[in-house]
């Protein structure tokens, strides 16, 4: 039996990657087809990162992941990885790839009909976040999508601080898979759900979460009755 958490919050905040989205099912096409065009283009010689590597810094800004998978590569490396890391994301999810979690949908179609207001608040570029919704067919699920590449935060603290105070949330849950998260949760004064089935991040990452799901849909449990 999952512990409830009281009362039921106004809004409830998402991270993308490894929360909603299962990331590897679409970065593992990305991510080779991206370090080829870099030796076409002769912006980087060294061996290829395993995919594993950049699966590990997912919740990152942009920034941050290219200092960790590409720590010898030059700014304009890292510039134009940013570039086709998008490009190829967008193809992918056009193409069919990337899947969301089991149950995400109908999850947060539940979710509204209690009337509990759904955003995104994710590290990502805009136009990521955006076509992901889009293509899965879930935006009209979401009253704001909020993205680092959209306001430029420095910090996914930061970023959920600007929402809740763009929308006059007073209760929310943070929803997230990431350290990150439950740091912007916390440092705003919301629940943290750690999303522990996410298959690339590490068990200390959720430390300090108030509850840990093992499933997207045992979200539901946790609401009062």
């Amino acid at each position: 039996m999952m512990q409830k958490l009281t009362p039921q919050p106004e809004a409830i905040l998402f991270d993308m990657d490894g929360t909603l989205l299962q990331t590897e099912t679409l970065l593992v096409h990305v991510h080779e087809r991206l370090f080829r065009q870099l030796y076409a283009e002769g912006l980087y010689t060294k061996e290829m990162p395993s995919v594993d590597v950049m699966l590990g810094c997912l919740g990152m800004l942009l920034e941050d992941i290219w200092r960790k998978v590409m720590p010898d590569g030059s700014p304009e490396a890292h510039s134009r990885a940013d570039e086709l890391m998008l490009q190829y994301e967008l193809e992918g999810l056009e193409a069919g790839q990337g899947d969301l979690y089991p149950g995400v949908e109908a999850t947060l179609r539940s979710l509204r009909e209690r009337g509990i207001k759904l955003f995104v608040a994710s590290n990502g570029l805009e136009a990521y976040v955006r076509g992901i919704v889009s293509v899965k067919g879930i935006d009209a699920l979401f009253d704001g999508l909020y993205s680092a590449g959209q306001y430029g935060t420095a910090s996914k603290v930061e970023l959920v601080a600007r929402l809740m105070q763009d929308h006059g949330i007073r209760t929310a849950w943070m929803v997230g898979d990431r350290s990150s998260d439950v740091e912007a949760g916390k440092q705003n004064g919301l629940p943290v759900i750690g999303c522990g089935y996410a298959g690339f991040g590490r068990e200390e990452e959720l430390a300090g979460a108030d509850v840990i799901i093992g499933s997207f849909p045992e979200l539901l449990e946790l609401l009062p009755d």
